[in-house]
């Protein structure tokens, strides 16, 4: 093997932990916020729901994931966090405002609304980018230098590796 096969291993390596790293956050956004909304708009008692939003909703506050776009061009209405988490965190309002002597129906109706306001369709409503906001620049940067890595680490490869 050539040197220049050992520099294309090492570059590909480089540009798979870039795109990599991105896979893990997104990981990460989606035990610690993404998972318990799914589990909110899956819970069958107030109570649970409650929980469950509860610990998304403190996520998004201790990270100060609050406020602003999660656009890295331009904004549009389905990439604004600032909207997107006030309506969680009056959901979860709502829901402790539910008395416990409330009929089973309307226990029922506001677990329904709820659902509908954290699902679209059969997928959690988030806002595209969420898992790498207020850092989507750097991700975007981070990840297209992962994929240029990987790239020129094939190219290198293929001119290591050229039998001719």
């Amino acid at each position: 093997m050539k040197k220049s096969g050992i520099g294309g291993i090492i570059v590909i390596l480089i540009g798979l932990s870039f795109v990599g790293s991105r896979v893990v956050v997104d990981i990460q956004f989606d035990r610690n916020c993404e998972g318990y909304l799914k589990r909110a708009a899956d819970a069958n008692t107030i109570e649970l729901a409650q929980t469950e939003l509860g610990k998304a909703v403190k996520y998004l506050e201790d990270n100060n994931l609050t406020e602003g776009f999660s656009s890295v061009f331009y904004q549009t209405p389905d990439q604004d966090v600032g909207f997107w988490y006030t309506n969680l965190k009056t959901s979860l309002e709502e829901l402790k405002l539910v008395d416990q002597d409330v009929s089973q129906l309307e226990k029922s109706n506001v677990l329904l609304k709820l659902r509908e306001t954290l699902m679209d369709g059969a997928e959690i409503t988030v806002p595209l980018g969420m898992e790498v906001f207020p850092h989507n620049v750097l991700w975007m940067f981070v990840v297209f230098f992962g994929v240029v890595f990987l790239v020129v680490g094939v190219v290198i490869m293929f001119v290591a590796f050229d039998p001719y």
